[in-house]
């Protein structure tokens, strides 16, 4: 008979095989009102399932990070048969959780319109006040195929058809509603709760396939409780304020147009932040040892084979046939190749290691259009690549400079904190399980020695090797993955990469790659929404304007700029007609962080008015402090401490 072992060790035994509700209920009463599922030697599953042998098992309630997974998966089985309800004919076909919500594709002959929402929610809200319970079937396949071809349900059969033999096929019913799932789900869809929102609609092929016919997706969204989803929708309305597609439009910064698809047309004052932001990080790089090389773009494809990517990454690379020379070459996806050629170039010594080598390299990579997002999501772009060519034992060392240097350029860009995944093997992957092994131990004592602290991300690693991925945090909440680091013993070996030890052998070196602000596209995209267009002085590609309030001024203010200039500042000087309020507009929607206004007045006494952006108030000060405060401000951080 079943002793279950609970979280804190205390063993509960029972005379006979026991559902998890006995179990709750044996707890205690509290358990038993909130207990939504379980997990039964890891596995989760629906809280009615029978114990039959000894297990350890772990009670799912409200508060859990899975429970909110399990709240999305049940509101889109609400969802569904609250459109079937409401349309009848409507034909449902796959509603998954994914992050932040759900979604659910029906099959209809007139797409589904926002304006169908408040129906449909109203509708949901009274399936959760039924709150019927969850009841899991199995059911044999061709019953199964039958009963729901029987229905109209021509993609549920489909997907039936289509699942291996060996699959055990269940249904959920909700009260007369039945619908083909694996599971699990919680009690009964009062459990969902009323913290949804339905978001938005799209059209969606069947199964991804453009030869499918076209389905109409609505997403939405589910928390745990009201306070939960205003703050997800307060924090969609400020992303939307953010967006750095409608404020590089509003700044001038960038645009993208469909002769380019995926790459980024940068303006003049877009391309000076981009500059700025890789002046400082190439600062920093040489500071901390690194050394710049420059790698080729077209590549043929015979390294690509020797290195692995051909075999693993084909489909994502731009190819250029040369026919006179019977070649294929490819557009390069990544660096790491290019700086194991300049490795080989001579024989290395073991006194050159660690070797940092770095690359502002400029990719391609193939993204299926539907997958471009502004400057985020791009197929050319530019990354900050490192790589250094290290010994076993100089990894811990090299983890802890780079998590020191990734650490003190990320505040410095204004991120003060960020979270680490360690990402293990995938299943597609070069190299032996003990060169994994290897790999992975190494990388592990390097966190530890670098004190690290990380989650598990099982299977995501480079095919090449595992890594580290830092994943940072925005001033909304928001999380964005940008840095990594990864540990690599197959491309050395696959590219013949030696250098000769103390003991005069020849070795193999161990390759790290690593990245800080990723690709610089994305992360300027990033920076954009972090800051809302509104960049710290040092970042601001426009960091003062000059503005005048009369025209007799105007020679004056040509000086302040001259001035300004002359400390290397980014200065806009305004001696149009406009008055002078309209000027100060113009330049707050333009977010410059400084407004210098000038009159007759400040000419005469050879002084400024300083205006903030998002500020009434304006100082006044004299010429020479007002450049020199400035100009100060105006120093990236790095160069700020240098001078301290």
């Amino acid at each position: 008979m079943p002793a279950i072992t609970l979280p804190d060790g205390s063993v509960r035994s029972f005379d006979a095989p026991v559902a998890g509700t006995t179990v709750a209920a044996a707890i205690g009463p509290g358990l038993a009102r909130a207990a939504l599922a379980m997990k039964i030697d890891g596995k989760l599953v629906d809280l009615s399932t029978v114990i039959e042998a000894d297990a350890n098992l772990v009670f799912v309630t409200r508060k859990d990070e899975v429970a909110l997974e399990m709240i999305r998966h049940d509101c889109a089985h609400v969802l569904a048969e609250a459109v079937q309800e409401l349309f009848p004919g409507t034909q449902v076909t796959i509603g998954p959780s994914i992050e932040n919500g759900f979604y659910y594709d029906f099959a209809r002959s007139e797409p589904f319109t926002t304006e169908d929402f408040a129906a449909i929610e109203a509708k949901m809200r009274e399936i959760v006040g039924r709150n019927a319970p969850f009841v899991r079937s199995v059911i044999d396949r061709d019953e199964g195929i039958a009963f729901f071809e029987a229905k109209g349900e021509k993609y549920k059969a489909e997907l039936i058809r289509d699942l291996p033999g060996t699959e055990v096929i269940t249904l959920y019913s909700q009260g007369d509603w039945i619908d083909l799932c694996r599971g699990p789900h919680m009690r009964g869809t009062g459990d969902v709760g009323t913290a949804f929102k339905l978001m938005k609609v799209a059209g969606a092929y069947w199964r991804g396939d453009h030869r499918n016919p076209m389905l109409s997706r609505i997403y939405g969204t589910a928390w745990r409780d009201q306070k939960e989803l205003d703050a997800h929708l307060h924090m969609l309305e400020e992303a939307e304020k953010r967006d750095h597609r409608r404020i590089g439009k509003d700044m001038n910064l960038f645009h993208l147009q469909e002769e380019a698809t995926g790459s980024v047309f940068w303006h003049p004052k877009g391309w000076k932040l981009y500059r700025t932001s890789e002046t400082y990080v190439r600062r920093r790089l040489e500071a901390n040892g690194y050394v710049e090389i420059k790698t080729p773009q077209l590549v043929d494809r015979a390294l690509w084979e020797a290195s692995g990517h051909w075999e693993k990454y084909r489909e994502n690379m731009f190819l250029v046939r040369v026919d006179e020379e019977e070649k294929t070459l490819a557009l390069k996806p990544m660096n790491c190749p290019g700086a194991v050629m300049v490795f080989n170039q001579g024989m290395r010594s073991y006194r050159e290691l660690p070797l940092r080598l770095a690359e502002f390299g400029q990719d391609h990579r193939y993204e299926p259009s539907g997958a471009l997002h502004g400057i985020m999501r791009v197929r050319a772009f530019q990354q900050d690549d490192g790589h250094i060519f290290c010994t076993e034992d100089q990894i811990g060392a090299e983890t802890v400079r780079f998590v020191d240097l990734l650490s003190s350029i990320y505040r410095d860009f204004g991120f003060d904190s960020f979270r680490v995944k360690f990402s293990t093997r995938p299943d597609v992957r070069a190299g032996s399980d003990e060169v994994w092994d290897r790999a992975e131990g190494a990388l592990e004592r390097a966190c530890a020695e670098a004190g690290v602290e990380y989650v598990i991300n099982p299977g995501e690693g480079a095919f090449y090797g595992p890594k580290l991925e830092f994943v940072l945090r925005d001033a909304i909440g928001r999380d964005w993955q940008c840095g990594t680091l990864q540990v690599d013993f197959v491309l050395p070996e696959r590219l013949d990469a030696e250098y000769v030890g103390e003991d005069g052998a020849r070795h193999r070196p161990v390759m790290l790659h690593r990245a800080i602000l990723g690709s610089f596209e994305r992360f300027l995209g990033i920076l954009i929404e972090q800051f809302a267009g509104r960049f710290p002085l040092w970042l601001s590609p426009v960091q003062v304007a000059v503005a005048t309030i009369v025209s007799d001024a105007d020679g004056y203010a040509a000086e302040v700029a001259a001035l300004l200039r002359a400390k290397g500042l980014e200065v806009k000087l305004d001696t149009s007609n406009q008055k002078i309020n309209a000027k100060i507009r113009e330049h707050s929607v333009q977010h410059v962080p400084v407004i210098a206004v000038v009159g007759r007045k400040e000419a005469e006494q050879r002084t400024v008015a300083l205006r903030r952006l998002g500020g009434e108030a304006q100082e006044v000060l004299p010429l020479d402090e007002a450049v020199a405060r400035l100009a100060a401000e105006a120093m990236a951080p790095d160069l700020v401490r240098g001078a301290a």
